[in-house]
């Protein structure tokens, strides 16, 4: 079996590489793709070196551009390299214009596609994102789900054959690195397990407009005189916050730069809860065993909200909304929401079966 993966950003890339161990185990060759949408090959990356990750064998170089110059672009190139290496399959990742331009070739020439993170809906309807995980899960063959409410959303569009619930191949990554994580930062910070907050914000309709981030800065400031609030600050973040004079409300909270893998995630495991707007983080804080407080208005992680480990907060709820996660208190841990940690295997069984 010959298949062709096409990625463009950097979850994209860490999913490939670790479905490509499976593969290379396995037998089966896999052909890699880079569209150049995101070119970040960093080779210094705590996963680079872990995960082994190779160089693609193609480089698109689309680079960036409006959502159809870019789709566009990546169709035109990628199209040449699917009909010379005639792959059976064509494996595509998450919810990018990559993603969308993958699944849109693939379907033309009439070669099945398959879709790690299939079934994810999240309002608005008309973000790019979702836009892009709707028209790939309706063209693709097989749909690998990381959750069970993923496998619903697509049996509600009506879409039932080649759909399997995997659970997340990022659940198989924070089991790999797990035991690297890092703790000296709360030594370095003087943090006290359970006894401090992590926040991470970063999102553009959460910084992009003053009158938003300074409600959400002053209601972390609310917090952090009653408990210390870990800010590891992204660089859009930092910058809005000087453009906009707004100093003043982050004295109280303890600012760090970004933090790598695996430091974050040792602070994450450690901490009383998390504060964030990232998709990634909430499903992290999760497996670290610690509640997160979402600031957006809806999340494509909709599971954690729904089974009550998570909770959604528009700007001006966020002292509120973290002041019921903190009195709650230890909740029932719900397992296995994404699986057990064996997806890429899952996805290797699934791939042998039709081979």
């Amino acid at each position: 079996m010959k298949i062709l993966s096409l990625v463009g950003a950097r979850p994209q890339i860490i999913k490939e590489a670790m479905l490509n161990k499976e593969f290379q185990e396995a037998g089966i060759t896999e052909i890699l793709v880079h569209s150049g949408q995101h070119y970040d090959y960093n080779m210094s990356d705590v996963f680079f070196s872990v995960l082994n990750i190779r160089q693609p064998d193609y480089n698109l170089n689309v680079g960036s551009g409006t959502h159809a110059e870019m789709t566009g672009k990546i169709m035109i190139e990628f199209e040449k390299v699917v009909i010379k290496e005639k792959p059976d399959m064509i494996l595509v990742y998450g919810d990018t214009n990559t993603t969308l331009a993958g699944a849109l070739v693939g379907s033309k020439l009439k070669i099945p596609v398959a879709h790690v993170e299939a079934g994810i809906r999240q309002k608005p309807k008309d973000m790019p994102e979702e836009i892009n995980r709707v028209l790939t899960d309706h063209v693709s063959s097989l749909l690998f789900c990381p959750s069970e409410l993923a496998v619903k959303n697509l049996k509600k569009e009506g879409i039932e054959e080649g759909v399997h619930f995997v659970g997340d191949v990022m659940y198989d990554l924070f089991l790999k690195m797990k035991p690297q994580f890092k703790y000296e930062k709360l030594e370095e910070l003087r943090l006290k397990e359970d006894e401090y907050i992590v926040c991470t914000i970063h999102r553009d309709f959460n910084t992009d407009v003053r009158e938003k981030l300074e409600t959400i800065l002053q209601q972390l400031a609310k917090i952090g005189k009653e408990k210390k609030i870990v800010f590891p600050i992204h660089p859009r973040t930092k910058k809005k916050i000087k453009e906009y004079g707004l100093e003043g409300y982050t004295k109280d909270l303890i600012i760090t730069e970004p933090l790598d893998y695996l430091n974050m995630m040792g602070v994450i495991e450690k901490s009383g809860m998390v504060i964030t707007d990232s998709g990634g983080l909430q499903k992290e804080a999760y497996w670290c065993g610690r509640r997160a407080l979402v600031v957006m208005e809806d999340t494509g992680w909709r599971e954690l909200i729904e089974n009550g480990w998570n909770k959604l907060a528009k700007q001006e709820e966020i002292y509120e909304k973290a002041e019921e996660i903190l009195r709650e208190g230890n909740k029932k841990y719900p397992r296995n929401v994404y699986g057990n940690g064996d997806s890429s295997k899952k996805i290797l069984d699934i791939f042998k079966n039709i081979a």
